[in-house]
């Protein structure tokens, strides 16, 4: 429509202007002569006639050439307008493919997108968004093809590409391929907030707690989580590394262990007593009889003094004069006056371990408490006695379990 309205301006231009000369030139009696001469041919006529027809050659050509430079431009206005054409409809099945996604119709979101990536302004998406698809139905080599088609479609977006196929891996379990991409990433932006993100959920997930410690400091540094969090992620961390340990059996592992756990988390309620529990199992107990001794003087724990009675000390009798000293301000102490009673026994002082054992599950009556007076009792030949201790014990364990399926049902 505007071509053809400078066309009819241009006309409309060119006639006024051949009208207007002609009409100027033709009131003077004399309206003059043009010659022109080309080799052996000439060419007469008035002046009029040569200024009118010079408007009107001028017109013709103009129309002309602006008509070649048309036809000259029109294949590749046609492609463009091709390309407009395919660029929208790729837009459209983005938008088809997301929703489609979105209501699990994973196969058809897979066709449409891929059908129409390479004419997309955003390739990227749809790969990604295909990705999604082929792995939401299962097609897990569809999904590494389309995850490499959008890392050659986007070379400057490895983050982007390398964060979804983590994620896939994760939703599948497959922790290896996803830490390796995860530290590949963290390796070019250490600092990115959704790859510390993802590789502290991988580290969790797949067990891998000396990974998950060697990236609290960066987690911390970056305000990934804030201090609350980073200190119940540290206990966590530390006290599974603990455990690994612990079940190694190797005493010199177990030390190295609890040197690297930092002075707050030692502090943690817990703690100290896996480290402890562990030593005495790996058969180092003496080793840490004091240290258990100055943590149970600091802040009073039933699971520390367990532990205190199960350690295999170098001096039983020096062992139970520090844990009777306790008496003094834990004279009722079910738990403690049980300990006592397994060191006395260690000691060979069987009426006095019987003493303590008797006073403990009268006090508070435990399973712990009933197996060591029957043993003890056994031992002194009193088999009636040892097997009502027996009796005992093995109700209270009952009840315990009855009431453990009570609570879980309840």
């Amino acid at each position: 429509m505007k071509n053809i309205i400078y066309f009819l301006g241009a006309l409309f231009v060119a006639i006024a202007a051949a009208f207007i000369i002609h009409g100027w030139l033709t009131q003077y009696n004399d309206p003059g002569y043009v010659l022109i001469g080309f080799g052996h041919w000439a060419l007469e006529t008035s002046l009029v006639v040569f200024a009118v027809s010079s408007v009107i050659a001028f017109f013709v050509f103009y129309v002309f050439f602006r008509f070649l430079g048309w036809l000259l431009r029109l294949p590749s206005r046609m492609k463009e307008k091709g390309k407009t054409i395919k660029f929208n409809r790729s837009q459209e099945a983005l938008i088809a493919g997301l929703v489609d996604s979105a209501e699990g119709n994973w196969e058809r979101a897979e066709k449409v997108l891929i059908k129409h990536a390479s004419n997309s302004g955003a390739p990227l998406l749809h790969y990604l968004t295909a990705a999604k698809a082929a792995q939401s139905r299962g097609a897990f080599e569809k999904r590494d093809e389309y995850l490499s088609k959008a890392a050659e479609q986007a070379s400057d977006s490895d983050i982007a590409v390398g964060l979804t196929q983590a994620e896939l891996h994760l939703s599948e379990k497959q922790f290896e391929q996803a830490l390796q991409t995860l530290s590949k990433l963290h390796s070019i932006e250490p600092g990115h907030a959704s790859v510390l993100k993802m590789l502290h959920q991988a580290y969790q997930l797949a067990g891998d707690w000396e990974g998950l410690r060697k990236l609290i400091p960066s987690l911390h540094k970056n305000k990934i989580l804030m201090e609350a969090e980073v200190k119940l992620l540290e206990t966590e961390t530390y006290s599974r590394l603990l455990k690994q340990a612990a079940e190694e059996g190797d005493e010199d592992d177990i030390q190295q262990c609890w040197d690297s756990v930092p002075e707050h988390i030692r502090t943690v309620q817990g703690i100290a007593a896996i480290y402890y529990a562990a030593m005495i199992e790996a058969g180092a107990g003496a080793k840490i009889e004091g240290q258990l001794v100055n943590s149970l003087v600091k802040s009073w724990d039933e699971t520390l003094l367990v532990l205190y009675g199960n350690i295999e000390s170098a001096d039983f009798a020096k062992q139970l004069q520090t844990g009777e000293q306790w008496l003094a301000v834990h004279h009722s102490d079910a738990v403690l006056l049980r300990v006592l009673g397994k060191i006395s026994m260690k000691c060979g002082q069987m009426e006095k371990a019987e003493q303590y054992l008797a006073k403990s599950v009268a006090t508070d009556p435990s399973v712990a408490g009933y197996q060591l007076l029957g043993d003890l009792l056994l031992e002194k030949g009193d088999k009636d006695k040892a097997s009502d201790c027996f009796k005992r014990g093995l109700e209270l364990a009952s009840n315990e379990v009855v009431s453990r399926v009570e609570s879980i049902s309840g």
